[in-house]
């Protein structure tokens, strides 16, 4: 994965997550609880990097604002 950008944590309340997991459905599925807690910016896609388990989805977070409805 791309390193982190400095814009995506200049300001308190704003975050990047980073979920590791055994497949598409289990990552998006934890993408999807966290959009239900605060406004996320999501992954559409999940990475898989060769030689390491699972996939990985990035998502960011923006824990000032609630989840659009």
């Amino acid at each position: 994965m791309r390193p982190i950008n400095d814009a995506h944590v200049t300001e308190p309340g704003l975050a990047v997550v980073e979920v590791a997991a055994a497949d598409d459905e289990t990552a998006f599925a934890v993408q999807e609880l966290l959009a239900t807690r605060c406004a996320v910016a999501a992954a559409d896609r999940t990475t898989h990097e060769p030689g390491e388990p699972g996939v990985r989805l990035r998502c960011f977070l923006d824990l000032r604002q609630q989840p659009d409805a």
